[in-house]
């Protein structure tokens, strides 16, 4: 059996974003978050590229189209740091077009599923008051994370261990970035989650990435 390799492209793909990754964690972890966001923000728009441009090749074309509204989403919650709903909201786009995506793949829809995960997250902010548009639809946006990330379990091939191992660390990011929001008082824990989120985030929009390959990009490339 031929050994399988990531085509060239993907390989230099990686090497740009490894010194990023690097980068931005050691100042996370060294209390310099702040001086991070252009770094963590080109890691994104770089996923982006990637994902464009192997679309121009025979990959799939949902996912550019939902690391465009990613970054769209980051623009907003990284960069600007302002309309945090509108935010929000464009990650549930984003999620809805994983959803088409698997749908196309053959994976089932898990309706029920979903809506009574949005439903379940939906009562426990209401529980512990915190009932604002923003974190009702943060609720229903991570319930459909999660369902969208099982669902990639489901399906064979290389594409789809990328996605789903891609939409798993998607779900950590952001179960982080709820504690982050959280009134937490642990100072450990605070400091851990900060990191957490960003430590999650760009491997999870790199594999959702290189999860738009082909599944004959080796043939596709390595062989030319």
């Amino acid at each position: 059996m031929a050994e399988r390799r990531l085509p060239r492209s993907a390989a230099a793909f990686l090497a740009v974003e490894a010194p990023l990754y690097a980068a931005f964690l050691f100042l996370d972890l060294t209390g310099r978050g702040g001086r991070t966001i252009p770094i963590k923000y080109a890691g994104i728009l770089l996923c982006l590229a990637f994902a464009l441009l192997w679309a121009t090749r025979g990959g799939d074309r949902l996912v550019p189209a939902a690391l465009a509204l990613t970054a769209a989403a980051d623009w907003f919650l990284l960069v600007r740091g302002d309309h945090l709903v509108l935010g929000v909201a464009l990650f549930l786009g984003v999620q809805g077009i994983y959803l088409v995506r698997l749908r196309r793949a053959g994976a089932g829809s898990a309706w029920p599923l979903r809506a009574g995960l949005a439903g379940a997250a939906g009562l426990a902010v209401w529980a512990l008051g915190l009932a604002a548009a923003l974190e009702l639809l943060a609720a229903v946006y991570y319930a459909q994370l999660l369902v969208n990330a099982a669902l990639s379990w489901t399906l064979p091939g290389h594409r789809w261990r990328r996605s789903a191992l891609g939409l798993t660390l998607f779900a950590g990011c952001d179960l982080c970035v709820g504690l982050f929001n959280a009134p937490v008082t642990d100072p450990v824990l605070y400091h851990a989650v900060s990191v957490g989120m960003w430590l999650f985030y760009l491997p999870s929009q790199v594999l959702i990435a290189l999860s738009a390959l082909p599944e004959k990009e080796e043939a596709h490339e390595n062989h030319q």
